[in-house]
């Protein structure tokens, strides 16, 4: 499906856009939610061996972004523009960038896992060998983990979001199926445990990477893998790279923070830091879906900032923010009234429940503010403006540290004094990036939505952020 971003109905384009890319990321929410699942039936230390192991694979997302970002950005703006040729230069080179970043990290993951793992100072033996078994597999097909979200990103720019979606859903069924016969041993295969599911989760990527490969080949989509064997072109991934290693350093610093958070929470044993992880991955039920949106957002304000619409940009803008509004109220809602519901579905063990209810409503508080905050950040990244996210959100997940370790004093909230500094964090974060955007367009007449193309000076019609 390619959309055309820069006519017609606003909200139905976002639509068209973004429930396909919302299908895309609750699929990959799946592929996390069924591997917690089954994991979880080993007990709390499966699950802190692979919560743990799995901050690096969280953080590689910071190396993809760069690629990924940058792509989805220069692509709808060189379509927007109606500049092909630029379109495929940036299609290959991005892939290029993304490969070469593949198997450096892959690399570092599999040579230094003791070191990577002994960070979290887990105690328990079993737990830190199962988790170095599973960061090294994991490493050896670091390179689909990185190649499918820039693919998707591509035909995203190119307003595809369709295909995408059928190739993760590849994966999913894969992994589905995969996913008890390596863990517990079935049909013939020895019980491998966590390992079984890094092996799947290596084989299912590996399959979505491969069935985008074979659609390019044989389709008559406009992305094209010609020159991906030429040199690389040093100024368009400089150009990719710019955009790109704001929103990459974003990520990685909002994980490595993360895992400093992680090893404040693992003062309280494995069990909180199974609970850090099962609610972490329930709680993408409403990232997931921001994120679909933001990246919908990001190339409908791309496009049309390729184009010189302003009002459009607004529009779209205006709409998602509704949209997620209602999603970060629901999934509220949901979280608080549903948490023992929802949590015993992954752990039964008594313990983990009581702190995993209580993580899951604390958390409850911040969900709409995550979801504009996500969303504002990919309106920022269609301007090609990645920077106001990344300042924003670094600051205040730095504070989240400090807070963190104030609030879960013995003497104040011990544990949930963690989930509370996240919460506040991300309340801030959400207020301040919703007020920095208005801040950029005010001169777009943001609110009273009087802004006209044909009122524009030529400068500014070739580029509306003059306005």
């Amino acid at each position: 499906m390619k959309v055309n971003m820069t006519e017609g109905s606003i909200s139905r384009s976002l639509l068209k856009m973004a429930l396909p890319v919302m299908g895309t990321s609750f699929l990959q929410m799946a592929y996390n939610l069924i591997d917690m699942i089954w994991i979880g039936k080993m007990g709390s230390s499966a699950v802190a061996a692979v919560g743990s192991a799995g901050f690096f694979l969280w953080l590689s997302f910071a190396f993809v972004s760069i690629s990924q970002v940058g792509a989805q950005v220069k692509i709808a703006q060189s379509i927007g523009g109606k500049k092909l040729k630029a379109a495929q230069s940036y299609t290959v080179n991005a892939i290029q960038l993304n490969v070469v970043l593949a198997i450096l990290y892959g690399l570092l993951l599999i040579l230094f896992k003791d070191s990577l793992i002994g960070f979290f100072r887990l105690g328990d033996l079993t737990v830190i060998h199962m988790a170095e078994k599973y960061l090294a597999i994991i490493g050896l097909g670091m390179v689909f983990n990185f190649t499918n979200p820039v693919f998707t990103a591509i035909f995203t720019g190119y307003g595809d979001t369709k295909t995408p979606f059928y190739m993760n859903a590849i994966g999913l069924l894969i992994n589905m199926i995969l996913d008890p016969i390596l863990i517990f041993g079935m049909m013939g295969f020895p019980a491998m445990g966590v390992s079984g599911a890094a092996i799947a989760t290596i084989i299912a990527q590996g399959s979505v990477t491969l069935s985008f490969f074979i659609y390019i080949k044989r389709s008559q989509t406009r992305v094209s893998l010609k020159g991906i064997l030429e040199v690389p072109k040093i100024k368009i991934i400089k150009e990719i790279a710019a955009l790109g290693i704001p929103v990459g350093l974003q990520s990685g610093l909002f994980t490595g923070l993360s895992m400093i958070i992680a090893r404040i929470i693992a003062f309280w044993g494995p069990m909180a830091i199974a609970v850090q992880k099962v609610g972490s991955q329930v709680e993408s039920l409403s990232w997931m879906t921001a994120i679909g949106f933001q990246v919908a957002l990001s190339a409908f304000i791309g496009q049309n900032y390729g184009a010189g619409q302003p009002k459009r940009i607004l529009k779209g803008y205006k709409i998602s923010m509704i949209i997620m509004g209602v999603v970060g109220i629901l999934t509220s809602f949901l979280f608080y009234l549903g948490a023992e519901r929802i949590f015993k579905i992954f752990i039964e063990e008594e313990e983990s429940v009581k702190n995993g209810v209580e993580y899951l409503k604390i958390l409850s508080y911040s969900q709409l503010f995550m979801c504009i905050e996500i969303l504002t950040a990919g309106a920022f990244n269609g301007l090609g403006k990645t920077k106001p996210p990344f300042y924003i959100t670094t600051f205040f997940n730095i504070v989240r540290i400090p807070l963190a370790l104030f609030l879960s004093q013995d003497g104040l909230l011990g544990l949930n004094g963690v989930w509370w500094a996240i919460t506040i964090t991300t309340l801030f974060k959400g207020i301040f990036m919703v007020g920095w955007f208005i801040r950029t367009t005010k001169n777009w007449n943001f609110f009273t939505d009087k802004t006209d193309k044909e009122e524009l000076t030529d400068k500014q019609k070739t580029d509306p952020m003059n306005i």
